[in-house]
């Protein structure tokens, strides 16, 4: 009797674990979006590949003294059936601090700020691994502007 309810309990297990999913991961490269230009990390916060999730990246630029530096961090949604095409849907918060040089004195500001996102679009993660795509309007405000038409796309892996 003992055995076989070992051997039941060691089938049984097997089941589970061969059926455990993790949470879909990915990273990706971003031009557009709430980043400018950013690299990004995003995760579902459940062991499977749609519904909700994460982001968190890191971008921006220089141009001569001047520059920028831009933290997107947002939640968003998945949907979708077949395992692999998906509607996005998320926003967030963008974190930026900005570095100008006031004048020819080689005087150097910084001054910080944030301003909203959302995203609308399609993203392209297979289930098991590989090439990522997305793209999709990404409207950005705060209170000072609201530009709706903003858009981004990426390119990653999933793994």
């Amino acid at each position: 009797m003992k055995k076989l309810f070992f051997t039941v309990s060691i089938f049984i297990l097997s089941i589970g674990m061969a059926n455990a999913q993790t949470a879909a991961k990915t990273i990706y490269f971003e031009l557009g979006g709430p980043g400018i230009a950013s690299f990004n990390y995003d995760m579902r916060l459940q062991k499977k590949e749609d519904g909700i999730g994460f982001r968190i990246g890191v971008g921006g630029f220089s141009i001569k003294d001047d520059g920028a530096i831009f933290v997107p961090l947002g939640l968003n949604y998945l949907i979708g059936k077949d395992g692999k095409n998906y509607f996005e849907v998320g926003g967030g918060v963008t974190i930026v601090s900005i570095h100008t040089d006031l004048s020819d004195d080689n005087d150097i500001g910084t001054f910080e700020t944030t301003f909203g996102h959302a995203y609308f679009g399609y993203r392209l993660q297979p289930k098991n691994g590989g090439f990522l795509f997305r793209a999709g309007i990404t409207p950005i405000f705060n209170r000072n502007f609201f530009i709706p038409y903003y858009a981004g796309i990426s390119f990653g892996y999933k793994f």
